[in-house]
Order: structure tokens, then C-alpha cells, then sequence
């Protein structure tokens, strides 16, 4: 508990030095925390910097997980301003590597074998080193290059630690933000969570690669290493080492005389494809992880790495997703409005004729310019945003889909700028579509349900004539719960439970501020004893009371 809050007050303390309390300044108990800025050993020029990139910087300082957490916030564009999720897009996942011996001891104890007797040769210099996780190259005994992908010692606990801390940040936030029940802070940390969690085990990851492997095995859009089972367990993979250019390097792959044009709408098909045909879509595809096969110049092809996040949508979630998609290709305003209500993502008494409103507004102005001056993704991102005015509920996979397709987009238009998303993405989408849901399709699907249902078909007479029997005696009844009164009368409860200790912790943390901008003694290092002690008391009274 006390290494706990000494950790929330730096964390608390490192926002302070950033200069970051305009981000609380909604919050009534916080809106006093100005007084922070008395503090005297805030980071030098940080006031000449844009907010975002405070932000960033102050993650980068705060830890590996903090840069995480900041990259799946950077894909929240429908809850950040754009200036936030611009810099939180650009924070690099690099850390110090741990040491090598300890990354052979971990191969050892999750592959019960000496690393001689696994490999011909292990490198003991990284070629990476993330947060999660860092990549050593070897060769097998057969002579073949592979990489070896190996978790970081500790990192479970370390995750866990600070998940405990982000959490009841968050459930801070969410009370007391005037649109935290709208913003839902403590949803966005457990969809946080899940993928970062995802992220530890290296068979699912291996799951991950090995099925999209498959799934492109006969196209020359995409490539996918192989995976080693035989060397691969929970906490390290072993997978084919691949050569390519990185697809950020524009100017090497000009040298090689790479046609971008056909390798940008390589990109756009290759999304498409995953998404609406194979439902599995590599939902990390930013720069860092694709590499561009030159051997063929007029032919290039991508290869993807790092297969962490992958994520699949609900059949119901896929369909409707591809419908509004067509729908806004065709500019149906009132089909995208009547889409999102039979998906249930609004609730069912939304005005359509409202929302297609809003719809036309948002997307009619996009249609004025040549369409590949058009960004599609920022298009859909947009009507999202607009429809959450309607109470639009969207879940975790579909905001994936929503970061997925920018940063798709973007790496198409950086390959080449005149790419047209539309021209491309149009046909390929309602090419699947016609293929996924046409009547062949359907008859087969059918075909193999038809036995299932023809099962249980006698069972049938009965259950309508026991249903009849007892609905004629009345001893059916229908019960409507109000869950929405029950979740109030808890949150009322709950909140007059905790109104004293917030009060308090108020208190303190205003004490804390004006006690440190006084400089009232006795001091260590400059720092006023009184004034740490403090912000400590009204900081942990703060957590204590942030949590359900």
C-alpha cells in the first residue's frame, strides 16, 4: 500500500512538472490543483510546448507501460482532441534491454533445453527491445535464420502494479469529470488491459500469425514469417527471420524502383480482405511492423510483423460495419442512420430522420473535393464521433477496426499520395460482400445448419403445446427489472459514502500546493517536507476513495 501511493505521487508529481493540471481543469475537486504551477521544480521550457506533446513526454518518463497505455489511448480518436491523439500516436515503444542472460534463462526454463542444444547460434545483442517483450536473432541447427521473441522477466507484476494505479485514476476521473459517464475512462483502461495482457502470451500471438499465414497463403499481397512450434512456449516465440525494406523508407524503395502506386492499393486491398473476408485483422499495422519485399520491384509485397494484437468482429458487428461502409461509398445517409440503429448501437428511439442529418453533414462535404484528397478513415472516425450525440455505444474491437483503417490509409497515402481509397476500396468491399452473403454462400451455410435444426424439429410440438398450456393457466409472467434504477440508487449510495474522504483529500492536496509554493520548512533538497506529506495524505485519501 505505501509503495502504492509513493508511485501515485510521482506519477501525480510528474503530470505536475509537465504542467499538465489543464487537463483536470473540468474536474471540481481538481480545479484548485492549478496551484501546482507554484511548484519549483517544474521541467524547464515545458510551457512553450503544445499540451499533446507534454503529455507524451510525460508518459515517455513515467515508464514502458505509461508509453503502452498512451499508444491504445492514441486510437480513442472519438474521445481525445486531435491535437492529444496525434502526439500519443507518435510514442516509440523502445526501451533498454534487459540482460541476455537472463533472456537465455528464460528460453531455458520455458523450453526445458539448454540454448546450445535449441540453436546453432543465439546473438546476444537484440535487434529490438520493446516494453513487452525483445527479439534476439539465431540460427537452427538445420542452418536456418529465425528470431527469437522472449518476455520481459517481471513484466507481469510491473503490469498489474500499475494497472491498479491507472485504474482507480480512472475511476477518479469518471466521477468526477462533468462527461465521465459519457467518456467511460474505466472502459478505456480495460480494453487497455485485455490487449496488453494479449500481448504476454507468445502461443496466442503465434495462434495469431500462423491462421493469417494461412489465410494469405495464396496471395502475393502479404507475407507471414513462420512459426517454430517446436521452440515456441508462453513466454517466447521463434519465428522465420524475414528481410525487407522498411515500408516507412519512401526513399529506399524509390532506389529499388518499387512501384508504389500498385503497392499502396496493396495495402487498402490487403485490410479489406482481412477484415471482411477472413474476420482477423492485424490490428497493430503501423509503420514499425511492415517490411516491403523489393525482390520484384514491379511486384512488391508486403511482410507483417509482431502479431500481438489481432482482433475479430462479431458477425454482427462485421455485417453491419460493411454496410455503412457501402452506405457512405454510396452516400445512403438515411441507410447509414437506419444501420446504426438495427445494429444496436444506438438505442431503438433514435429519431432516424435526425441522425441522417447528422449523417449528411458530416460526410456531403467530403463529396465537393476530388476524392483522393478524401481520407475515408477520418470520414468514419468523424460519423462515430457525431453519433455519440445519439448515445452511440461502440465496442473495443470496433475501435481497433476504426485505427486499423488510419493507419492503413495513411501508409497508403505516404507510398503514394494520389491514391484514390474509394476507387479501391469500393469494389473490393462489395466484391466480398457479394461473395460472403450471396446466395451461394448462404445455401451452403444453411446446408450445414439444416441437419442440426432438422434434430431438434420434434422437439418442437411439444415445447409450443407445454408454452400454450401454461401461458392459458397464467403461469407465465412477465418481470421488467430496472437495472438503470438499481445502478443509480448503488452510484447514490456509493458517491455519499465517499463524499466526506473527498472533501478531505481536497483539502489536503490544496494544502499540499500552497505549503510547496511557499517553500515552508523544514526542507529536503529544496523540496518542503510539510508539502510532501500533504499532497501523500490527499493523494492516497484521493485513491482510497476512487476505488468501487
Amino acid at each position: 500500500m505505501i509503495r502504492r501511493s509513493f508511485r501515485l505521487c510521482h506519477i501525480v508529481l510528474t503530470l505536475a512538472r509537465y504542467r499538465l493540471d489543464e487537463l483536470f481543469s473540468d474536474m471540481p475537486m481538481l480545479r484548485l490543483a492549478s496551484l501546482v504551477r507554484l511548484l519549483p521544480w517544474g521541467r524547464r521550457h515545458v510551457h512553450d510546448l503544445p499540451r499533446g506533446a507534454r503529455l507524451r513526454l510525460a508518459l515517455q518518463e513515467l515508464g514502458p507501460i505509461y508509453v503502452k497505455f498512451g499508444q491504445i489511448l492514441s486510437t480513442r480518436r472519438d474521445l481525445l482532441p486531435p491535437d492529444i491523439a496525434d502526439e500519443l500516436a507518435g510514442l516509440q515503444d523502445n526501451v533498454s534491454p534487459f540482460p541476455t542472460d537472463q533472456a537465455r534463462r528464460i528460453i531455458e526454463q520455458e523450453l526445458e533445453a539448454p540454448v546450445a542444444e535449441l540453436f546453432a547460434e543465439f546473438e546476444n545483442t537484440p535487434l529490438a527491445s520493446a516494453s513487452i517483450a525483445q527479439v534476439h536473432g539465431a540460427r537452427l541447427h538445420s542452418g536456418e535464420a529465425v528470431v527469437v521473441k522472449i518476455v520481459r522477466p517481471g513484466i507481469e507484476r510491473q503490469i498489474e502494479r500499475d494497472l491498479e494505479l491507472i485504474k482507480g485514476m480512472a475511476r477518479l476521473v469518471r466521477r468526477l469529470h462533468p462527461e465521465g459517464e459519457r467518456i467511460r475512462p474505466d472502459e478505456v483502461v480495460g480494453e487497455f488491459e485485455r490487449v496488453i495482457f494479449g500481448e504476454l502470451d507468445m502461443q496466442a500471438e503465434g495462434a495469431n500469425a500462423s491462421l493469417i499465414r494461412h489465410n494469405f497463403q495464396d496471395s502475393s499481397d502479404l507475407y507471414i514469417p513462420a512459426i517454430h512450434w517446436e521452440l515456441s512456449a508462453s513466454r517466447v516465440l521463434v519465428m522465420e527471420r524475414v528481410s525487407g525494406i522498411p515500408v516507412r523508407d519512401i526513399e529506399a524503395l524509390r532506389k529499388h524502383g518499387v512501384d508504389l502506386e500498385k503497392l499502396a492499393r496493396r495495402g487498402v486491398r490487403i485490410f479489406y480482405t482481412q477484415v471482411f473476408r477472413d474476420n482477423l485483422f492485424h490490428a497493430d499495422m503501423h509503420p514499425g511492423n511492415i517490411l516491403v519485399d523489393v525482390s520484384d520491384p514491379a511486384d512488391p509485397s508486403f511482410i507483417s510483423l509482431d502479431f500481438g494484437i489481432v482482433e475479430s468482429l462479431t458477425p454482427k458487428d462485421l455485417y453491419y460495419i460493411g454496410e455503412n461502409f457501402l452506405a457512405i461509398f454510396n452516400r445512403e445517409y438515411r441507410r447509414v442512420a437506419e444501420l446504426h440503429v438495427e445494429a444496436g448501437w444506438v438505442p431503438p428511439d433514435t429519431r432516424i430522420d435526425q441522425l441522417e442529418a447528422a449523417a449528411r453533414t458530416v460526410c456531403e462535404p467530403a463529396f465537393t473535393r476530388p476524392l483522393e484528397e478524401v481520407s475515408f478513415a477520418e470520414l468514419v472516425i468523424k460519423l462515430f464521433m457525431v453519433a455519440r450525440r445519439f448515445k452511440l455505444t461502440l465496442q473495443p474491437q470496433l475501435i481497433m477496426l476504426q485505427k486499423t483503417l488510419l493507419n492503413i490509409e495513411g501508409m497508403g497515402r505516404d507510398l503514394y499520395p494520389k491514391i484514390n481509397i474509394w476507387e479501391v476500396a469500393k469494389p473490393e468491399l462489395e466484391a466480398i460482400y457479394r461473395d460472403r452473403y450471396g446466395l451461394p454462400r448462404t445455401a451452403r451455410r444453411i446446408s450445414r445448419q439444416l441437419p442440426g435444426m432438422l434434430a431438434r424439429s420434434p422437439e418442437l410440438p411439444t415445447l409450443i403445446y407445454e408454452y400454450l398450456k401454461m401461458a392459458g393457466s397464467g403461469h407465465i409472467r412477465t418481470r421488467i427489472d430496472s437495472a438503470d434504477l438499481e445502478r443509480l440508487s448503488r452510484e447514490l449510495n456509493r458517491h455519499n459514502r465517499r463524499l466526506p474522504a473527498t472533501i478531505l483529500a481536497a483539502g489536503f492536496l490544496v494544502s499540499g500546493a500552497v505549503l510547496a509554493g511557499y517553500g515552508v520548512g523544514p526542507l529536503y533538497q529544496t523540496y518542503s517536507v510539510p508539502a510532501a506529506a500533504s499532497l501523500l495524505l490527499g493523494l492516497i485519501l484521493a485513491f482510497r476513495a476512487s476505488r468501487p
